[in-house]
């Protein structure tokens, strides 16, 4: 007699698990596994980096405007294109070197912070690239989308994620950041940047943070803020929830300023948490 097939066991059933009843145990496995791949790897404080997927690098923005312009009948609208293009893509170099001049920072102070950005091309990219070429962990936390999102070859081997709930995305990015840096983007960039200050705003994230809008002219742009404080909708002092900066010099200095007083800040409760155990002892 045929000895009797097994049926499958409930957590090896890939057809009930990408299920819609299946849905909780994905969102649950999508918060636990990177908490537990932070642990192993001690990642316990990120700088995280937003921007948009679309700006690239200079050189690659230079080559495509080279080559526009050699073409006897120029499109109008896509040298317009190539133009902005190349204005936005200094703002990729710029990110290279903050996150660069940050991960040597770290590594100078033994601050243990780790970069992290959404983990695809454009911003994202610039990021990790900073990160690796200053030696720190550079996380990616990537998202499933149809188009865009490919990893990014500068993260971290074992710190590259692959979501695909942007809520629990946007948990990991908040959770163990102890600044943002916000760098031009577009919807998705917004929504972060808009998720957090909202937080902060309402006091369900009280942490010491260094919130950074990089690229004054372009967020000023973007948004009214003032307009905001005008017609009701936020008050002045929510303006100080974060800081503009035009700079690589300004915005580090600003996030190092902010990262000194919590590396002080947690070395004071080390201490008095010392000396209790001496006393208790």
């Amino acid at each position: 007699m045929a000895k009797q097939k097994l049926p499958i066991q409930a957590f090896d059933n890939k057809k009930f698990l990408h299920s819609h009843k299946g849905r909780i145990l994905r969102v649950m496995a999508e918060f636990l596994e990177p908490e537990n791949r932070f642990e192993k790897y001690d990642v316990q404080d990120t700088l995280a980096f937003f921007g948009s997927a679309r700006t690239v690098p200079l050189e690659k923005s230079k080559r495509q405007l080279a080559a526009l312009k050699r073409k006897k009948v120029v499109d109008k609208k896509a040298l317009k294109r190539a133009k902005m293009d190349y204005e936005m893509s200094m703002y990729y170099e710029d990110a290279v070197l903050l996150s660069q001049k940050l991960a040597q920072w770290t590594k100078d102070t033994c601050g243990g912070f780790a970069i992290s950005s959404g983990g695809g091309p454009g911003m994202m990219e610039a990021a990790n690239k900073g990160a690796k070429l200053g030696g720190v962990p550079s996380i990616g936390l990537n998202i499933n989308l149809p188009f865009e999102q490919a990893p990014n070859p500068y993260i971290s081997e074992e710190l590259n994620f692959e979501f695909y709930y942007f809520f629990i995305r946007k948990y990991w990015f908040l959770y163990t950041a102890k600044a943002i840096i916000a760098f031009p983007g577009g919807f998705g960039t917004l929504d972060e940047m808009m998720e957090v200050l909202t937080l902060v705003q309402t006091k369900k994230v009280e942490k010491d943070m260094a919130i950074v809008l990089y690229g004054e002219k372009y967020w000023k742009n973007v948004i009214n803020f003032d307009y905001l404080v005008d017609s009701g909708t936020i008050d002045e002092a929510d303006l100080e929830l974060f800081h503009f900066s035009k700079t690589v010099d300004d915005a580090f200095i600003y996030i190092v300023s902010k990262l000194e007083k919590l590396i002080e800040k947690r070395r004071k409760n080390d201490l008095l948490r010392y000396r209790r155990l001496i006393v208790e002892d």
